[in-house]
């Protein structure tokens, strides 16, 4: 473990000095084109260190948003691995805690500083005198832009092409910019996976509930209070010695929650999470059409196939030695792929970037043109809680002709965040299967490719109700 653990604290040390060269890089720029002066500039983190790697660390962080818990037996072979091209690693939570000392927890963690608190660092060489000492004032995310506002003269429209717009939450910190003591902010609320948590005029208070678990039941939340202006590592809960303090604190997280739309609670897991509804460019269709040269369809806005029957279709021209990806949705941390290679059609399955499932026609595509198909027909959920997700027969036919079979068991959830999308006629990105090399681009013709979901989802009822009881 620990060697594995401090190769994941060596590539993420890597990352941020890597990262810490390209914002200089901005920066150079900036400077070389007389820009500088007249440039704000505001860095902070979007949260505490993150605690998506869980206990063990991560070859692939997908398998959280997939409810896939990693092991470091499993992680361990590819410890060369980490940092490549050909991982999505993610280190352990015991450095997630280790890098946000002194404060505790880490991201997702509303009520503790360790998943909130982060150095802001804001620079305006026209306006600000180099500091020798960082501010103190309680600033939030929210502030930015209304700071921005406010340093460059602009005050937003109530209405855009006849649309009332929301209130700004934040508030202007632009005093504190130029005056030390200025005054912060003295409210700032927090609703986030479950949990609850409120600051005000030097004091927070947080409920203990595990951010995506699942588990509801809010009611039986505890309370805790800490005084931050004494107490800024949250190293005392006095909760029970202020109890007047927190039922102000209490009541003023409902008040606010009524204002920023705080409730209803919800603390759904990850994978639960990723699969929610939501409003998108693209709505959901039984049938969806793409074609190629087209630019690639970003995940959230793609054909969603988990947990379902669903076939793939192409129309597409081949000469003799042509080859490439049809189809391609995902890449190395999980994805699927319908592709030629050696003249012969091909389906590959990277389930969560952890087991390559193929499917391989038994002839040769003869030249000409042809209708190709990738269906697969679930059956039920896989039964191994290691590989959770739809099992089921994909079967491939060249022109109505059956040509390959096989069994697979299809991912639960998304197959990445960003940089992996749908694409048709190459797989842009990284690959899903280490049968090619990206871009791997179609060599022959398509005319369209058409994804069918128009079956019912596959349910497991017995498992919903049951679900259903467990969380209130």
């Amino acid at each position: 473990e620990k060697k594995l653990f401090s190769r994941m604290a060596e590539v993420f040390a890597g990352y941020i000095a890597y990262a810490d060269h390209e914002m200089g890089r901005v920066l150079d720029y900036l400077e070389e084109s007389g820009q500088m002066d007249n440039t704000l500039i505001v860095s902070v983190s979007d949260n505490g260190a993150s605690g998506e790697g869980g206990p063990n660390g991560s070859f692939n962080e997908w398998r959280f948003f997939n409810g896939v818990p990693d092991s470091t037996e499993e992680t361990l072979p590819h410890i060369d691995e980490l940092g490549g091209p050909d991982s999505y690693n993610h280190y352990c939570t015991g450095w997630a805690w280790a890098f946000d000392t002194p404060f505790p927890y880490w991201k997702r963690w509303a009520g503790y500083e360790g998943g909130v608190a982060d150095m802001c660092l804001v620079a305006w060489p026209a306006k600000i005198e180099p500091q020798d000492k960082p501010r103190s004032q309680y600033i939030h995310a929210v502030d930015v832009v209304p700071t921005i506002y406010e340093l460059a003269g602009i005050e937003p429209p109530e209405m855009i092409n006849g649309y009332l717009q929301n209130p700004i939450e934040g508030e202007s910190f632009a005093a504190s910019i130029t005056d030390p003591d200025a005054p912060g902010k003295e409210t700032q609320f927090y609703a986030m996976l479950g949990q609850r948590s409120i600051y005000h005029r030097g004091w927070l208070a947080a409920t203990i509930h595990p951010p995506l678990s699942g588990w509801g039941k809010f009611e039986h939340d505890e309370w805790e209070l800490y005084d931050l202006e004494n107490d800024r590592s949250q190293m005392n809960n006095v909760a029970t010695e202020q109890p007047e303090k927190l039922e102000e604190l209490k009541a003023l997280w409902y008040y606010n929650a009524g204002i920023y739309n705080g409730l209803p609670l919800d603390d759904r897991t990850a994978l639960e999470q990723t699969l929610a509804d939501r409003p998108s460019g693209a709505p959901d269709l039984a049938r969806y059409t793409y074609y190629p040269h087209t630019a690639d369809v970003p995940e959230q806005a793609a054909v969603r196939i988990s947990g379902r029957s669903y076939s793939i279709s192409a129309a597409i021209e081949v000469q003799a030695g042509t080859e490439g990806v049809i189809f391609a949705h995902g890449g190395v941390s999980g994805g699927h792929s319908l592709f030629v290679k050696d003249r012969t059609l091909r389906y590959a399955f990277n389930w969560v970037g952890t087991y390559m499932q193929n499917v391989v026609a038994e002839d040769e595509l003869k030249p000409g043109k042809h209708l190709v198909v990738a269906e697969f027909t679930a059956t039920g959920k896989n039964d191994d809680p290691k590989m959770p997700g739809a099992k089921g027969t994909l079967d491939l036919y060249v022109d109505e002709k059956k040509v390959a079979s096989g069994e697979i068991v299809t991912q639960p959830g998304y197959f990445c965040v960003v940089g992996d999308g749908l694409c048709v006629g190459r797989d842009s990105a990284s690959p899903v299967t280490p049968e090619y090399k990206s871009p791997f681009e179609f060599t022959g013709e398509i005319e369209k490719v058409v994804i069918d979901v128009s079956g019912e989802p596959y349910s497991n009822h017995e498992g919903d109700v049951r679900a259903w009881f467990s969380i209130d």
